[in-house]
């Protein structure tokens, strides 16, 4: 079965351009990250999977948007 939140489009990286991912949190929360240099969204709590999907849909607008918070380090 696919998880419908891989299926929303996310530009590329405000900070380097690499690739942004959308995380799940333990079932409580999701984000979005770069892969690259580790910007990233706020949280967007959820608490039912019609919840998650919209959450979803929020930080990847963020995302999109360039609201990303960057420390300068990276993994």
């Amino acid at each position: 079965m696919d998880d419908p939140i891989y299926d929303i489009e996310l530009e590329d990286c405000p900070i380097c351009r690499g690739a942004g991912l959308i995380q799940d949190e333990q079932g409580w929360s999701v984000s979005v990250a770069c892969m690259d240099c580790g910007a990233e969204t706020a949280h967007a709590e959820y608490r039912t999977p019609e919840e998650r999907l919209e959450a979803a849909r929020r930080v990847a607008l963020l995302w999109n948007m360039g609201k990303v918070v960057h420390t300068g380090m990276s993994d």
